[in-house]
């Protein structure tokens, strides 16, 4: 069952103050006119200005038009957002913004204070759409969770708190009470693969499956639920494999874990300590030299991301390719 745009905000209890990434959209515009209204003089908005568009001097200025009526201040925030080779235009500006917004941790914004948490404004159309995209990809459970609601990292607390929200309840809210946003162009260009998915296969799943967002939503929750587990099952085994001198695995005791738990255990490791995931080529490849590593002169030298994964000495480690 789907939430209500009320019963979340009702729901929204994060650490004050309070951060809104703010697009001038319609739904960070919901997000953003509901948090000012629950917590007056504790909520400033963070627009994100990519530069990828004629139109980015308007969107910022309509924030800050809009940001002066509900007297909430607004920090601006310029990013380089140009897609690297091998990157999607969409994955750039992506990632532009997650590391924009948790720099803001250290920074003092909005009247001279800190921010604690910072609230996106995704709902359960988009973690359809994200599922659809990470099934597409073949995917394991972590990209089939789709996008968690709440999560760590910089020092800065993220929340989406309108994941159990249809889209069109946020825009219902939006026209109830007159109140304007911004519609991106960009939003209806089809040589997105998101867009596409809106636009072309979305109104096909909900006309044969009416109920597909709760469903696809509660999916989610429950692949979420088994990936925690399997996080659970790997930093139990990280105890195990640990060199307590280096803080990195050693390749011995990796050995010792069956195919899947290697796997799993790895995974964690790469995504906690370096942020970066192997595809299912490198992962494979990875677990073959592990098991392959009986002397003292074998290396292990693979690709992962933007850098390698190396033997050093019984250790494995991973580097960036430019250090």
């Amino acid at each position: 069952m789907m939430q209500t745009f009320a019963d979340a905000m009702q729901a929204f209890e994060p650490a004050l103050p309070l951060g809104v990434a703010y697009s001038g959209g319609a739904d960070s515009t919901a997000l953003l006119v509901a948090c000012a209204s629950k917590w007056p003089g504790n909520v400033c908005a963070i627009h994100v200005n990519h530069g990828l568009q004629v139109a980015s001097a308007a969107f910022e200025q309509h924030c800050r038009s809009r940001c002066d009526s509900l007297r909430v201040p607004l920090h601006v925030v310029h990013v380089d957002a140009t897609a690297s080779p091998g990157q999607s235009p969409e994955e750039a500006a992506r990632s532009a913004r997650y590391r924009a917004l948790e720099r803001l941790s250290t920074v003092e914004i909005c009247g001279g204070y800190r921010i604690r948490s910072i609230a996106i404004a995704h709902h359960a159309d988009d973690q359809v759409e994200t599922m659809l995209l990470a099934l597409s990809r073949g995917s394991g459970l972590p990209g089939l969770s789709g996008m968690g609601m709440h999560w760590q990292r910089s020092g800065m607390a993220f929340y989406r708190p309108l994941l159990g929200v249809p889209g069109h309840a946020l825009r219902s809210q939006l026209d109830s009470n007159a109140e304007p946003y911004i519609v991106d162009p960009t939003n209806s260009d089809t040589r997105f693969t998101r867009n596409r998915l809106r636009a072309r296969v979305m109104p096909v799943l909900q006309d044969v499956f009416p109920q597909c967002t709760a469903t696809f939503s509660r999916t989610a929750r429950l692949v979420a639920e088994a990936q925690v587990i399997l996080d659970e099952v790997a930093l139990d085994d990280w105890t195990r494999v640990e060199g307590k001198e280096t803080g990195l695995p050693v390749i011995a005791q990796l050995q010792r874990l069956s195919p899947a738990r290697l796997a799993n255990l790895l995974r964690l490791w790469l995504k906690r300590e370096y942020a970066v995931v192997p595809s299912v080529a490198q992962m494979r490849e990875l677990q073959k030299q592990i098991q392959a590593c009986v002397t003292r002169g074998h290396k292990i030298r693979i690709r992962v991301a933007n850098g390698y994964v190396e033997r050093r000495g019984r250790f494995l480690q991973w580097y960036l390719q430019d250090v």
